[in-house]
């Protein structure tokens, strides 16, 4: 393993004392996708309260990096597909990397996909219920690429919707003429209502002080 590397646990509350246990090996790189940011601690704890609804469902993780809550999603019983940018096969050789570090490596597809390119890797998804992203929205030219891909995604799957955490880096933040365009309904979820407005979400000191959103994407 990288000699850079180091690893980051999670320990999230089920019910009757229960717990689960995810550990993501991290790698100090400038890379994106390398190491945990704080959104996805918060849509991990947002799967956790929706575990019931989540089991067997069919989901996409895009953006995936390590992999949080698409790892976290699998072992609750969701049927999920790992996806980061077909341009970087490092970013998907590290979500397999986070697998099998958590006993999923033979449970999870993965598949390369880059936002707002209608590539045959997306064309071909099988069935999906649920796309996840977790800070997909760091870099404003990258905004629409994405919500192009999470529509294109809707609008193929009858019934799918998106579960989207973000940071919020900027005060002027805004993609309304982005979903208006796109013909996309934006739900916005409070952090409180799923428990994850502590500064340390499943004992992993993340999202500490920062401002992190949750919305719900739908047609």
């Amino acid at each position: 393993m990288d000699e850079k590397c180091m690893k980051r646990k999670f320990v999230f509350d089920l019910c009757n004392e229960q717990q689960i246990e995810i550990n993501i090996p991290e790698i100090l790189d400038p890379r994106y996708g390398m190491y945990t940011w704080p959104a996805a601690a918060v849509l991990a704890q947002y799967i956790v309260n929706r575990r019931d609804y989540i089991k067997t469902k069919f989901i996409l993780e895009l953006g995936a990096g390590t992999s949080l809550p698409g790892i976290l999603a699998s072992k609750l019983g969701a049927n999920v597909t790992l996806s980061d940018n077909s341009l970087f096969p490092q970013c998907i050789e590290h979500s397999k990397r986070s697998c099998k570090e958590n006993q999923v490596l033979d449970k999870v597809d993965f598949v390369g996909i880059t936002w707002g390119q209608y590539s045959s890797a997306l064309l071909n998804l099988p069935h999906v219920d649920i796309v996840l992203a977790s800070d997909c929205f760091y870099d404003e030219k990258d905004f629409e690429d994405v919500l192009v891909t999470v529509a294109f995604i809707l609008n193929r799957y009858k019934n799918s919707k998106s579960w989207i955490t973000y940071q919020e880096r900027i005060s002027d933040f805004d993609i309304v003429h982005l979903l208006h365009k796109w013909k996309l309904k934006c739900c916005h979820i409070p952090l409180k209502m799923f428990d994850a407005g502590s500064s340390s979400i499943g004992q992993s000191h993340l999202p500490g002080n920062h401002t992190i959103r949750m919305i719900e994407l739908t047609l």
